[in-house]
């Protein structure tokens, strides 16, 4: 799924007037993976949170695959067809602690069954095929009958990435998902997304705070500073300059540090032949 954000802005404190995204234009292609960068506050979130519909701008559009999401302030009364092909993986992992975790990864089928089903959790023989093999796919088929409240964070994240593949999500918005976990967990769930990516062409774009992570998985990075885009290319020619910069609230971008969209010359999407 390809994403086209075009003047996207947002103000939350109107009297402050500092806003949150500042006339944001960003393309992303189909089966691109991405690292969001940027200190906390930087618009990361919000921009996401933009991209899934789930909060209107002020001013501005975004599409995803070709369908309008939202448009100056006003989301489009079509977007559940999106959101049901979008899946959000959220920091604090998002799952119902007192369910099973393959109860927790068929909700993501909640979207596509009758309200009848949905409420009395009733699934069929192959839905449960399904999760299980999305379990599996993410290492956790073992502990399907197991509570989700009893799993460690890097486990639960897994779990939330399965529930997202059982979605049928064609692109995965993480939102700092690896923010709460150990070093060796940030690599299974980072493992994990990339395999996706690579197997299923997903597009996949996660806000990281971890730049090494960053230049580890992910071919494209674009940095975010008050709500500006300060850097789009490969991740690979962020500069020391520009990531000093970036996490100091106290110092602007300089000319010196930040490098020309022109960066993006040097990227094969996935699918592509260079």
């Amino acid at each position: 799924m390809s994403i086209e954000i075009a003047g996207l802005s947002k103000t939350f404190n109107l009297r402050r007037g500092r806003k949150a995204l500042d006339d944001v234009s960003l393309s992303i292609a189909d089966g691109e993976l991405i690292a969001l960068l940027g200190a906390s506050g930087s618009g990361k979130s919000t921009l996401l949170r933009h991209c899934a519909g789930l909060v209107r701008g002020d001013a501005g559009s975004i599409h995803v695959d070709g369908k309008l999401v939202q448009r100056d302030g006003r989301i489009d009364r079509h977007v559940r067809a999106v959101r049901a092909k979008t899946g959000f993986i959220f920091q604090q992992f998002n799952l119902v602690g007192r369910l099973s975790v393959l109860k927790n990864v068929l909700a993501g089928t909640l979207h596509r069954v009758p309200l009848w089903r949905s409420l009395s959790g009733c699934f069929t023989r192959k839905e449960k095929i399904a999760a299980m093999a999305a379990l599996d796919r993410v290492g956790m088929a073992e502990f399907a009958g197991q509570r989700a409240s009893t799993l460690s964070g890097g486990q639960q994240q897994r779990v939330a990435i399965a529930r997202a593949l059982v979605q049928g999500a064609r692109a995965i918005l993480g939102d700092e998902p690896i923010a709460s976990l150990d070093p060796t967990s940030s690599r299974q769930v980072m493992e994990t997304l990339c395999r996706i990516n690579r197997e299923d062409g997903v597009t996949v774009v996660v806000s990281l705070h971890q730049v090494d992570f960053a230049l580890d998985y992910c071919p494209r990075a674009i940095a975010l500073k008050d709500g500006h885009v300060v850097f789009d290319g490969a991740s690979a020619l962020l500069t020391p300059a520009l990531l000093d910069d970036l996490y100091r609230r106290d110092r602007p971008i300089t000319p010196e540090a930040a490098l020309p969209a022109a960066a993006m010359a040097h990227l094969t999407p996935v699918g592509a032949t260079a």
